[in-house]
């Protein structure tokens, strides 16, 4: 069966162009405004929708909020349509939570492309998380732990989101092992006893690959940027945090491992909080900022640092890497634990497989 497609906008020309273009894949229904479309939706639930911006009486934007504050349509996806090719422009359509946007007139190989990669990301979307909810429900109904399946799954969707920004996943194994590694070192020196146990580390290397899973909410544009972001798309990245836990609330809020559940959404919330108080989404400063993400913060910055992205090439030596981090002590890593994350320097080498000739 076809995906249904709304198309919304004033002029028949684009409407008609539009099922042109994609008619002979998708299932086309079409609004001429956004009152027309609004009705649409009382009834029906498209795949996407393709909303104009400029329309008289209720423009694109407004629109999108009605459709954002509509519990049955909140999650349809939305490729803004636009003639206005201005940043501010484009800005404004990711922050209303559009997927993408289209620029008229259309060019039928871009149109045809962004549709279909937004409705496969939606389906991954979907998918994943009947796939994790199904899981976590049999959990639930077991009373018990977090297993191997869970956990498969848990790391699967961790790795779909990582491969949007090019690194495969890579990112998820590697803070999880380092994570791992910090909290086991800091416990075997007697330090923070008071929370670090083998079953808090055990749940803290479980919770890890989460920690940025709100980047699904993230449109392609601003995560795979190869350039620094501008303020507004760094505004609309620091959001990943609060998406992050609102997924992970919908996602195992109702399994009974409460600890656990609260590990996760701490991790993935409170990551970059700094220290001295400068971090988001919340300012926490210090040992109020929670130590799962305390140890993440760490792990994080480290492998970010040393792998290759889409904005940098890998830095190197690894010494150089411990020499930026030091400037961090005190202002935006816990001091305590940077230090031992230093000390650890040789058992992260040989992780690495790093030699001292090498570079």
């Amino acid at each position: 069966m076809k995906n249904v497609i709304l198309v919304v906008d004033d002029d028949k020309t684009n409407l008609s162009l539009a099922q042109r273009i994609l008619g002979p894949q998708y299932r086309i229904a079409a609004s001429n405004s956004g009152t027309a479309a609004l009705k649409y939706l009382e009834t029906h639930r498209p795949d996407l929708i393709l909303l104009d911006i400029n329309m008289p009486e209720m423009d694109g934007f407004e629109v999108m909020e009605r459709i954002h504050s509509n519990v049955h349509t909140e999650s349809i996806p939305v490729i803004f349509l636009t003639a206005d090719a201005l940043a501010e422009t484009e800005i404004k359509c990711f922050q209303m939570g559009a997927m993408d946007f289209v620029t008229k007139p259309f060019v039928p190989d871009i149109l045809l492309s962004r549709v279909s990669k937004t409705i496969e990301l939606d389906q991954y979307r979907h998918n994943l998380e009947n796939m994790v909810n199904d899981q976590a429900q049999k959990i639930m109904e077991g009373t018990m732990r977090l297993g191997r399946i869970q956990e498969s799954v848990i790391i699967g969707m961790a790795n779909l989101i990582e491969s949007r920004d090019g690194s495969t996943g890579k990112h998820v194994k590697n803070t999880q092992t380092y994570v791992g590694m910090i909290a086991t070192e800091l416990l075997s020196r007697g330090l923070f006893t008071e929370e670090l146990t083998p079953e808090y580390i055990e749940d803290l290397c479980k919770a890890a690959p989460l920690h940025d899973v709100g980047k699904i909410k993230i449109p392609d544009a601003i995560l795979q940027k190869p350039g620094r972001l501008t303020p507004e798309e760094f505004e609309t990245m620091k959001q990943h945090t609060t998406h992050s836990r609102q997924i992970i609330h919908t996602i195992i809020g109702d399994i009974e491992d409460e600890h656990y559940v609260g590990l996760v959404e701490d991790i993935a919330l409170y990551h970059h909080e700094r220290w001295d108080g400068t971090g988001y989404p919340t300012g926490l400063t210090e040992t109020n900022i929670p130590l799962s993400a305390r140890i993440m913060a760490v792990a994080d910055v480290f492998d970010a640092l040393y792998e290759e992205r889409c904005y940098k090439p890998p830095v190197r030596p690894i010494e150089r890497i411990i020499q930026i981090m030091s400037e961090g002590r005190g202002t935006q890593f816990d001091p305590v634990i940077l230090d031992v994350f230093i000390d650890m320097l040789p058992q992260l080498k040989e992780l690495l497989h790093i030699t001292d000739s090498a570079t």
